[in-house]
């Protein structure tokens, strides 16, 4: 069950607010009595509680006397309290992250082959976006059919977001398409690409209706291929990602001849 205690406040404090919303206006002696917090923390407990602007007190009085404050007005206060800091931790933790990429350089690229694989649909959309994340030069995606296995306006939407971002850090990046892939996504992508990306430098979005496979080549030396479900016709099974410089080079000799015969994209 929910409770005071889950927006931050102590045991004694919770049982000091709850008691006054019953004793009403009352001195930190009866309060003691009404709550079971020790007479020895009760002046400790209601400077706390004053300080979350709970309670309000009579100064005037002797001896001095305290009433909560409505039960609405506290929990909204507590709430933002939590969302204040909340932001805090938010803007602490992001600051952490910048200094540690300044920090962690990645080692220079290894010359030898390396793969790995990613199977089902979640892990395969979260290899694709790692590695378009990764790059640093260049970006080729060819995308055949969409797939009945995987929701392609959610993933059109991530995707464009990693290609925003690519193009922020100076990557190129060429889209080859059929033209039903154009036609599965999303309306926020559409819009994106006419109001944005189309005036961008160096990203280009081509169709052609001849293409059957789907793959990404990074930065010239690691290639994605999307696995079909050889059980489920048209169905993702999974994505072979391959880090080969020589392989690359060879998919992308096949890639640019079908790039310059294919059409510019309109919307």
């Amino acid at each position: 069950m929910a409770s005071l205690r889950d927006l931050g406040l102590s045991e004694y404090e919770a049982r000091a607010y709850r008691a006054l919303l019953n004793t009403g206006p009352t001195t930190a002696k009866e309060l003691s009595r009404a709550s079971d917090v020790p007479m020895g923390r009760i002046y400790d407990v209601l400077n706390s509680i004053e300080q979350y602007n709970l309670v309000r007190s009579q100064t005037a009085s002797r001896p001095k006397k305290y009433v909560a404050v409505e039960p609405a007005t506290a929990l909204d206060r507590l709430l933002e309290d939590k969302k204040r800091e909340l932001e805090e931790k938010v803007d602490q933790y992001e600051s952490i992250v910048d200094e540690l990429s300044d920090e962690l350089d990645a080692a220079d690229p290894v010359e030898e082959q390396f793969w790995t694989a990613a199977v089902g649909p979640e892990e395969t959309v979260d290899l694709l976006l790692e590695r378009l994340a990764a790059a640093d030069d260049h970006i080729v995606m060819v995308a055949a059919d969409p797939t009945p296995g995987r929701d392609v306006q959610a993933l059109s939407e991530d995707v464009t977001a990693q290609i925003e971002d690519a193009l922020e850090r100076g990557v190129s990046v060429d889209v080859l398409m059929t033209r039903d892939m154009v036609g599965a996504l999303s309306e926020r992508v559409g819009e994106r690409y006419r109001t944005t990306l189309q005036k961008r430098d160096h990203f280009d979005v081509r169709t052609d209706d001849a293409v059957t496979g789907s793959f990404n080549i990074i930065d010239g030396v690691e290639v994605c291929i999307q696995v079909p479900n050889p059980l489920s016709s048209g169905e993702a099974f999974g994505m072979i990602d391959l880090k080969d410089p020589e392989f690359a080079a060879s998919v992308h000799e096949e890639f640019a001849p079908r790039w310059e015969q294919a059409e510019p994209l309109e919307f």
